[in-house]
């Protein structure tokens, strides 16, 4: 048996439940596409910090995270998105 490093995962709140779960550029076929993956996470940072305009702090209190924690997720998300935007790759929502 291995012994677990490091702090044990929490249990993070998250609002965000999507109707779709994959966006992609129009007019490229799927097999042409390269994907990134956003997590249900990354969204929910997104969906606070940007739709429902709160402050970090108030975001990661949301989540019942870090505010470092919550900076790490939403930067990983940015860069995920700029990624799929500038590239021209699908995003997936994952679990």
């Amino acid at each position: 048996m291995r012994k677990q490093s490091g702090r044990p995962c929490l249990k993070r709140k998250i609002k965000f439940n999507p109707t779709v779960s994959y966006f992609k550029p129009r007019g490229i076929p799927m097999k042409e596409l390269e994907e990134v993956e956003i997590t249900k996470e990354e969204g929910e940072a997104l969906r606070l910090k940007n739709i429902k305009d709160l402050d970090q702090t108030t975001c990661a209190e949301k989540m019942k995270t870090s505010q470092t924690t919550f900076q790490r997720i939403l930067s990983s998300a940015y860069k995920k998105i700029s990624d799929a935007i500038i590239n021209g790759k699908a995003i997936k929502i994952i679990n």
